[in-house]
């Protein structure tokens, strides 16, 4: 069973300044040792989240994120920011409608259902307004910066990988810097079903802290991996919502953006205690070797 995360003093009294008195619901963190979340009550039934982010960098993308673009995902789509400290890397949330849909037992047709919903809210989001010449310069480098980091997952990974597989990575990671232009945006940088919200009806979308400007093909790189790989019918109603289908080059670098990923698994996923992330990871590079094995 996992350790409950104790709840900072200091979080907490800087939370109540806004909420007023409450009491902790529940501890409301991943299976990830830097993730501190935390649901707040008050006798009234009002309900919110705290969470004390992994890093200033993440507390800056997260804040920026939910000030700048997730408004663009329209009412309830996303909980909305209340308040930031700095000091603690705290932010107070509300609660956005709906039930993380790794906890449900859904059908085959609402599982599309949710998909084609997903689609159309992760459009929304990849559209929130024009780049400005910082963002832009970020999102036209991070094919580059994500091959760029190839090295460093493949010395982190080490021997999990045999020689054969260190070399398609490498060969994945050089196609990747010469894929050419492809549509640039505002991603997520999480985006899979357990940060989607189902309320029966719609979608919410939670936990922005890895929400940047990029190439918006890198929003599609877990859901690739997943829930698409053994549902292709999920994927066409995730894309149909979406509103167009990939280009030639976004396949393309879909298609790198999954060895990176997969790397990225290995090297994590032992290191951190997470098998599902490992087994991800090894199902990739099983699969992308016994696809391109001549």
């Amino acid at each position: 069973m996992r350790q409950t995360k104790p709840h900072p003093a200091t979080v907490r009294d800087w939370a109540e300044q806004r909420t007023g008195p409450t009491e902790v619901v529940r501890d409301a963190s991943h299976d990830w040792h830097r993730s501190r979340v935390w649901e707040l009550a008050d006798e009234d039934g009002g309900r919110w989240y705290v969470m004390v982010s992994p890093s200033a960098k993440f507390l800056a993308r997260e804040t920026r994120a939910y000030r700048h673009v997730v408004p663009a995902l329209g009412h309830s789509r996303a909980p909305h920011l209340l308040d930031s400290r700095a000091e603690d890397l705290a932010l107070l949330l509300t609660v956005a409608p709906g039930a993380p849909t790794q906890i449900l037992a859904l059908s085959s047709a609402v599982w599309r259902a949710v998909h084609a919903r997903a689609g159309m809210l992760c459009a929304q989001l990849h559209e929130a307004g024009e780049l400005d010449r910082g963002d832009r310069a970020e999102a036209e480098g991070a094919l580059r910066a994500a091959a760029d980091g190839a090295e460093q997952y493949l010395g982190r990974a080490g021997d999990r990988l045999t020689k054969g597989e260190q070399q398609l990575v490498r060969d994945y990671a050089a196609q990747l810097r010469r894929v050419g232009p492809v549509p640039l945006g505002y991603i997520h940088g999480d985006n899979q079903p357990r940060y989607w919200l189902w309320s029966g009806s719609a979608v919410a979308f939670v936990d922005f802290e890895r929400t940047r400007p990029a190439a918006r093909v890198q929003d599609l790189v877990i859901l690739a991996v997943t829930a698409w790989l053994d549902h292709p019918d999920r994927k066409q109603a995730f894309l149909r919502s979406y509103g167009r289908g990939l280009t030639a080059a976004e396949r393309h670098a879909l298609r790198c953006l999954t060895a990176l990923d997969a790397v990225n698994c290995l090297a994590w996923g032992p290191d951190n205690n997470h098998p599902e992330v490992t087994a991800r990871g090894r199902r990739t590079l099983d699969r992308l070797m016994k696809e391109d094995r001549p």
